[in-house]
Formats: C-alpha cells, structure tokens, sequence
C-alpha cells in the first residue's frame, strides 16, 4: 500500500499462480513472456521490477534479457541457485530439495505442513491466529498442489549464476540478516549492484522500511546509459558432410537441397522467434530471447533434417553478446560456435549455462563430459538434449 501512494504500482499473478491459467512446463523464458505482456498491457516502455526470492532469478533473466524495458531493478533476497556446491555453499541438498517436492505435491494445503512453512517464513505469523488463518488460505487459492510441486522442482533445477554479470541495469539487492550470505553472493555478481540490509525475522519484505529503500532507489536521479550488450543465446548449425553430398549430386540438385533445408531452418527460426543473423553456405548463425525456444527450435530443424535425408548438428549458448547493429558479437557468440562443433551428427549440443536456464522446460539431458573450446577460456562442460 505504501508503494501504490508514491508511484504506480504494478502487480500481477505469474501463470501457474492466483488467477492465471495452470499451463504445463512453465520455463523462465514464459514467465519472462508474462512481464512483457503486462508492460504491454499497460502501455509501458519501462519499468522497475522487484523480484522477490524466487521471482528474483525471473527479474534478473528479464533485465539482462531486455534492458530496453527495465529502468532499474530491486531484487529481494535472491539466491543464484537451489543447491549447494563446492563454490556455492549455501543451497541445499538434492535429496533434501527432492524431499520437499514430493511433500508439497502429497500435503499442500494441510495446515501442519503451512504451519512449518509460517514458521519459516516469519514467525509472527505462525504466531498470530488471525494471520495464521489467513496465511492458510492464500496458499490454499494462490496455486494446487501439483503446480506447487513443479514451480519448488524448478526453483531446484535453476541456476542464474552465469547471468548475473550481464545485467547492465541500475541494480539494489535488499535483505534481511538471514539471506545475507546468498543475497550478498547475487550483489557481489551484478556490475554496480548496491546492497541493503534490514533486521527482523520475517523472509517477506513487507515493513516501512523496505519500502523508504525501494522509494528511494526508483527517485534517485541517475544517468541512464543505451545498452551495447543483452544477454542472449546463440545457436548454430551445420550440415554434416556437406562437400561429399555436394559432389556425390552435382552443383544443381546440391542447390536445390540447400534450398530445401535454408527454407527449413527459416520456417522454424519464424515458429520460435528466433533471428537469423548470418548464413555461411550450409550453417546458420542465429540468436534468440529464450535457450528453451533454441533448443526447441534446433530439434525441429534436426528432425526436419532427417526427412529430407540430412545431418545436421547444432550448437547452443546462453551469454552476454555485444550489440553490433542488428547483429551480436562477442566471446559468448564465439563459445556457441564452438559448442556447435562439438556436436555429434543429429545431435543438439548445448553448455552448462543453458541446461541451467531451462528448467520447467520438459527437457532432458546427457552429460557429455568437459571440453575445452578453441579461442574460449577453461574449460566447459556440455550436454546433448535428449528430450523435449
């Protein structure tokens, strides 16, 4: 309330949620969808948004996707990822994660199970009769049990860690005491992110307070720079044998192949919003605002292939890409080429970073071990789609 007095506060149920629709396979990439939908909605070019905990990693995404729309960004005590690792070591367990999903999916709704959850959340609110009851019953309406399932197995599967340091964006990460370790590792990954602290049990944000910090971050007079880079990904793909087809036909019936699978590859870049941005010969380079709709899109394009009695590989990378005119440059674009010939005939090879992002999405995986990439620093450890 305090918010919607001062500046116009936008405030909308994400699909899966409230009184959205409850659609299957919700990725990051739809939910990104549904802020532009509401910016659209209500005629806006731009916005801050403010991402709460989980909503964090969607705001995050969205801001070093689209910067064009974002006028800044407050994220409250976000994490980058669900599980702990040797270089992240404030997640939890897999099985612990696992265990939580399969009790959400068995006793959401169950008041002893929302009774554990208050207490986590804020103990005033586990406290209070009144607030419990109401507590109660907003997660009873907010989502079903199975949704509620997907959406905790998706916070577990996500990792933004690689996309932080491509968020270009006036940035604030509030927290309390609790969610210091895990904001403060988000903060200290986003280029000029300032930090706030606040005391107090509760998770949510909702106290004066927090509200004077996000006042006085969206009031303060700052210059606003035209980005030159956006978070993207990149897919390539070839054609497998090409120059002994190419012989064994001859230059006419080899032109009209290539015909066949240019318009091919076009058809699905259209279905899947991609955008071609250069073609050499029997490759295609192209970028996309989503990694689920490339790796989509790249599996349309190999089945297609074999209908018309092609191989084709295709390589997919998620990264901060300079802005060159209406093409992309960069070490990231670099990296998705050199996924790309890694790849096995008929397969859609994709990096770590990418298999993070998508989450929700449907698809499946298979590790295909750690490789160094020509002209690219370290070493990357890629995975072959092998659902979806």
């Amino acid at each position: 309330r305090r918010l919607a007095e001062e500046v116009r506060l936008i405030v909308f149920n994400p699909r899966g949620t409230g009184l959205s629709d409850r659609p299957r396979n919700v990725t990051l990439e739809a939910r990104m969808d549904d802020i532009n939908a509401v910016l659209d909605a209500i005629g806006g070019e731009r916005a801050t948004l403010f991402g709460v905990a989980e909503s964090a990693n969607v705001c995050a995404l969205f801001a070093a996707t689209y910067p064009e729309r974002c006028e800044r960004l407050a994220l409250w005590a976000p994490y980058a990822r669900a599980l702990r690792t040797d270089t992240y070591p404030f997640g939890g367990t897999e099985e612990g994660w696992l265990a939580s999903v399969r009790d959400v999916r068995e006793r959401w709704g169950d008041r002893e199970l929302l009774a554990e959850w208050a207490q986590f959340l804020d103990p005033a609110v586990a406290e209070d009769d009144e607030l419990f009851e109401a507590f109660v019953w907003m997660q009873r309406l907010a989502v079903s049990p199975s949704a509620a399932a997907d959406f905790l197995r998706m916070q577990m599967d996500t990792d933004v860690t690689g996309v932080l340091g491509s968020i270009r964006i006036p940035t604030l990460v509030l927290y309390r005491g609790r969610d210091r370790d895990e904001a403060r590792y988000v903060a200290e990954r986003i280029p000029g992110a300032e930090t706030v602290e606040f005391g107090g049990d509760s998770a949510g944000p909702y106290s004066d307070d927090v509200a004077d910090a996000l006042l006085a971050f969206v009031r303060a007079e700052r210059i606003r720079a035209v980005p030159d880079s956006v978070l993207a990904t990149v897919l390539f793909t070839d054609l497998v044998g090409s120059t002994e087809r190419a012989a064994a036909l001859g230059d006419r019936a080899w032109r009209e192949v290539l015909a066949n699978h240019h318009r091919l590859v076009r058809q699905e870049l259209g279905r899947y919003r991609g955008v071609e941005i250069d073609t050499a010969g029997d490759g295609f380079f192209c970028r996309f605002d989503g990694p689920a709709r490339a790796i989509a899109c790249a599996r349309r394009i190999v089945e297609g292939a074999v209908e018309l009695d092609l191989q084709v590989r295709a390589g997919i990378h998620t990264g901060e890409c300079e802005l060159v005119g209406d093409k992309v440059a960069g070490i990231a674009v670099v990296t998705g080429a050199r996924v790309s010939s890694k790849a096995s005939p008929g397969e859609v090879l994709v990096s770590s970073t990418v298999k993070d992002l998508v989450a929700g999405s449907g698809f499946s995986f298979v590790e295909r071990g750690e490789h160094e990439l020509k002209g690219v620093p370290g070493t990357w450890r890629l995975y072959a789609v092998t659902d979806g």
